[in-house]
């Protein structure tokens, strides 16, 4: 039991017997004392997580042929889905899908199957898939919640690169999240210990409801108010996906995935933002904008962080022209006006399948 539990490659095998998997998922994480004192174990319902791995599949993808997004995705990706729906409807997340084709699914029966994107949305970072044709018998799963009052709880979490395992993870903390690609999240779940193969990886709590869908390896998960570290993954909470469903069933988005785009990469650094990468062609290219630049203001806003940064830049209006960006680089000032355009008409679609 303890040689188990403490090791990172920690896993349990659904197939084991009930009484193993109720013992790891319910107190099998309590060696680590990296947690708050978590608020009694919820029960485990050992047929629902034997349910949710059934319905986690390994997802395969190749990237269009110029992509711009293979430069720093890759041309080759391979993560993970979940059946979540009716008519074998799947969800994973985004990056996994941006600007591919000859995508396919395999399920945890070795069964291969063509698949194609429904939807794919920058805002929340999440994605469904589809197989061309029906799967085998897969019940999709029930999506839930987790929140603060889980924190220190023990989740399950499933990839389908991990074979016949499901793996225990402690929640660590919730809290919002920003990337230095123009991204943010005001909620987002952190678990330890980490898997490597995290992208699109579902996380489950003891009922076998999904809460998570893999996004992030972090090297230290934890607040920056605790001065521990600890190594582990970031989640997109599926609780995201239900106001925008319908809608990113019917456009291949959610309504505030529209929205402007620079085409940077940017650091908070002592205080100040800092850009770190400029896509070739963006906004931000066409206007000069260099790597290494210090932001100061937009719109004569000054700007106190990268998040603030990125909801005025969301919350500019798609007709009112350009963005006026005041940078600092090389100790001088200089006023730069940039195009609004919006992201999703800039990303490659496949041709076909």
């Amino acid at each position: 039991y303890n040689v188990i539990i403490n090791r990172s490659s920690a896993v349990i095998a659904p197939r084991f017997r009930p009484w193993f998997v109720s013992l790891v998922l319910t107190v099998g994480l309590n060696a680590w004392g990296q947690a708050p004192a978590p608020s009694p174990p919820k029960p485990v319902a050992v047929e629902q997580l034997q349910k949710a791995w059934s319905a986690v599949v390994q997802v395969n993808a190749r990237a269009i042929e110029g992509a711009p997004s293979a430069t720093t995705l890759g041309k080759i990706r391979r993560g993970s889905g979940v059946v979540i729906g009716p008519d074998d409807l799947f969800l994973t997340i985004a990056y996994l899908v941006t600007e591919t084709e000859q995508l396919n699914i395999r399920t945890q029966d070795q069964k291969t199957y063509p698949a194609r994107v429904v939807a794919s949305d920058s805002a929340t970072g999440l994605a469904l898939l589809r197989p061309l044709y029906p799967l085998t018998a897969i019940a999709p799963v029930a999506l839930g919640q987790a929140s603060l009052s889980d924190v220190g709880q023990t989740f399950a979490v499933a990839s389908g690169e991990a074979g016949d395992t499901m793996s225990p993870a402690r929640l660590m903390d919730v809290r919002n999240f920003t990337g230095y690609w123009e991204y943010h999240l005001d909620t987002a779940l952190y678990a330890s210990p980490p898997i490597g193969n995290h992208s699109g990886a579902g996380l489950f709590n003891t009922q076998g409801e999904l809460v998570g869908i893999g996004s992030l390896l972090m090297q230290d998960i934890m607040p920056a108010s605790d001065p521990r570290s600890l190594p582990g993954n970031m989640f997109v909470p599926t609780e995201l996906l239900g106001p925008y469903l319908q809608d990113m069933l019917a456009t291949g988005s959610s309504p505030k995935s529209n929205r402007p785009w620079l085409g940077i990469n940017a650091v908070e650094r002592s205080g100040r933002i800092q850009i770190t990468r400029v896509t070739p062609k963006s906004p931000a290219d066409l206007a000069g904008l260099t790597a290494g630049a210090f932001v100061l203001s937009l719109d004569g806003e000054p700007l106190s962080s990268l998040a603030l940064f990125y909801k005025k830049v969301w919350a500019k209006p798609m007709n009112s022209g350009v963005f006026e960006l005041t940078v600092q680089e090389r100790g001088e000032t200089r006023q730069l006006k940039l195009e609004i355009r919006d992201r999703s008409q800039t990303i490659q679609k496949p041709a076909g399948i």
